[in-house]
């Protein structure tokens, strides 16, 4: 009798009324175990590398599984799976492995122990909580897909992910995102769509190898300055937010899609307004002087400044005016210009408003430029 035989079911322990054409749902819960069996003797048989099990109503990975240790590929989505065995730390080949659309209400422990895992994917779950050990046992892991669950928070330690190419963390509750995300410099796409986040962290510039990015659906009313670090981003959403204007330099990106409806973006409705000069404080007029003196790299207060730590910090937070280029440590005069995008795939209008950064008044005051003050009512 061959292996698979010996899987069989004799026609006599058949369901009756399978055995007479009327396939109920007890001889289709028996025609899928039987093709699960199958599958997994021909797998444990053949030496296979590849075992799909989606689909087949299971509420519990068979044990058997873990015998199977060549395996690269595991799909078990699709069905009413709402733990995973210990017994499959075995499988420490396992490339990729689909949890997708079962009944998990955490990030199974035992992941955290599959360091071969490159691409995992716990979609359409009840995930709430997504634990620091089990992340951090993944640090090969470059597909994340955690999307449809009720996860609040990323902790910290996902900074260990530092092959992690895509994260996806559509439909959830998150509330913020980790700084540490700044940490995984390989990303290239991150979906954070329909959450709650109603700001996002500077250091997810730090993100250079970023080209998709995604966050509509949330509660963000700007976006943080230094966006024009992220030279290689193509595809930004951020429809439906609360954005009024776009960051500095936001134009210059190499953006082909650009989603931005449903926001909350100033209107260009031009108004007079001159303003009187005004009068900087102190430290106002010393930190240009040394933003100013810190450019000419031969200059006493260049050579000084890597001896005063806190300065330097204090001085990294300077902008400089878009018109006259002058450097200043306070956001003096918040103004908008409006851009025409070309070249870009946009839903909505071709014109969008674009923060920008002026050190006086007197470059406000100054004739020749498309920058308007914003006027709130």
């Amino acid at each position: 009798m061959s292996p698979l035989e010996a899987t069989s079911t004799s026609c006599a322990s058949q369901p009756a009324s399978c055995r007479h054409g009327n396939l109920n749902a007890s001889a289709r819960r028996w025609f899928l175990q039987k093709k699960m069996a199958e599958s997994v003797v021909r797998a444990l048989y053949g030496r296979g590398t590849s075992l799909t099990l989606a689909s087949k109503k299971i509420k519990e990975v068979p044990k058997c599984v873990s015998r199977l240790t060549n395996l690269s590929v595991l799909l078990l989505n699709n069905n009413s799976i709402s733990a995973l065995p210990a017994e499959l730390l075995s499988l420490q080949h396992l490339a990729e492995l689909n949890l997708g659309n079962n009944a998990l209400k955490e990030v199974p422990a035992v992941l955290g122990h599959l360091e071969s895992l490159k691409k995992l994917y716990l979609f359409s779950n009840q995930i709430t909580v997504v634990p620091p050990e089990v992340i951090g046992g993944l640090q090969n892991l470059v597909v994340l897909n955690l999307n449809h669950n009720q996860i609040q928070r990323l902790p910290p330690e996902i900074k260990s992910l530092s092959r992690l190419q895509r994260l996806s963390v559509l439909d959830n509750k998150l509330e913020e995102v980790p700084v540490e995300l700044g940490h995984l410099t390989s990303l290239s796409e991150i979906n954070l769509t329909s959450n709650h986040l109603s700001w996002l962290p500077q250091q997810l510039y730090q993100c250079k190898e970023l080209t998709k990015l995604y966050v509509a659906r949330n509660k963000l009313t700007s976006l943080p300055e230094g966006i024009g670090t992220l030279a290689k981003l193509q595809v930004l959403d951020v429809a439906g937010n609360k954005l009024s204007m776009f960051p500095v330099e936001f134009h210059l990106l190499p953006l082909k899609e650009v989603y931005c409806e449903g926001n909350r973006f100033v209107r260009c409705e031009p108004m007079a307004s001159v303003q009187d000069a005004e009068v900087l404080s102190l430290k106002e007029l010393v930190a240009r002087f040394v933003l100013r003196e810190d450019r000419n790299r031969s200059s006493l207060v260049h050579r000084m400044l890597p001896h005063y730590p806190f300065l330097t910090d204090l001085l990294a937070n300077g902008s400089r005016c878009a018109l006259c280029l002058g450097p200043f440590l306070t956001t003096w005069l918040e103004c908008v210009h409006f851009i025409r995008l070309k070249d870009v795939k946009v839903r909505s209008s071709l014109t969008i408003p674009v923060r920008a950064l002026l050190c006086s008044y007197k470059c406000f005051n100054a004739d020749g430029h498309s920058y308007y003050g914003v006027a709130k009512r």
